[in-house]
């Protein structure tokens, strides 16, 4: 009778513990459903390397080097209305101090730092028996139209500068608007660095264009070139 007691008492602990483990598996056995695969996290999206250069602006940045300029590339930028800039660089360093230059087309860059180096120094040593400390100008970047026009500048794409004056080694100013019509000195320094720039620029403008550009000279890449005023 007690073998038999404990024989019933064993199959029922049994039974009790396959019960049990049945009603665990259902309640808490696997984290995904039978019949469902886990799917795994989805890889962040390839890092795409920054687009090269078109071949003319690795030339130009080619032709800059050549002519110890520093300088850095900027990204290509659209700033709405038509206005941008495009294959651009920041001037850092071109032989002479220069302000108020931000981001300038690298065609319009080289062009500068040659004019510069050798239409505005050589002038200056000649002439006054000085080196140019400092070229001035009112900036390149703006995006506004042409004055008087429905037409946007060459401003608005970072392709011109305005040049205002120029500072001499010996502390004397030569200012486009107080000079232009100066004594015959000045005169002849800003009729050579204007000449000079006819030869590098597509449109040169001076005070003897129109009565805005009565303080500075006006540079620009745009058009087919050879407008010299």
């Amino acid at each position: 009778m007690e073998e038999r007691v404990t024989e019933t008492g064993l199959l029922r602990g049994a039974a009790l513990a396959v019960a049990c483990a049945i009603m665990l598996s259902a309640c808490s056995g696997d984290l995904v459903p039978r019949g469902r695969v886990a799917s795994a996290p989805k890889p962040p999206p390839p890092v795409r390397a920054p687009a090269q250069p078109a071949m003319e602006t690795r030339q130009c940045f080619a032709k800059l080097q050549s002519q110890a300029v520093a300088f850095t590339p900027l990204p290509d930028r659209n700033f709405g209305g038509g206005c941008s800039a495009v294959n651009s660089v920041k001037l850092i360093d071109i032989g002479v101090p220069t302000t108020g230059i931000g981001a300038i087309t690298c065609n319009l860059a080289a062009n500068f730092a040659a004019w510069a180096k050798f239409g505005v120094q050589p002038a200056a040593r000649v002439i006054f028996g000085a080196e140019i400390e400092k070229i001035e100008t009112f900036g390149t970047y703006n995006c506004r139209p042409i004055a008087g026009s429905g037409k946007l500048s060459e401003h608005a794409h970072s392709n011109a500068i305005d040049v205002s004056a120029f500072v001499l080694s010996d502390g004397r100013r030569i200012s486009i608007q107080k000079d232009w019509d100066g004594d015959k000195q000045t005169r002849q320094f800003l009729k050579i660095v204007h000449a000079s720039a006819c030869k590098r620029f597509n449109t040169v403008l001076s005070p003897d264009y129109n009565a805005a550009h009565r303080d500075h000279f006006h540079f620009d890449m745009g058009g087919r070139g050879g407008f010299c005023r």
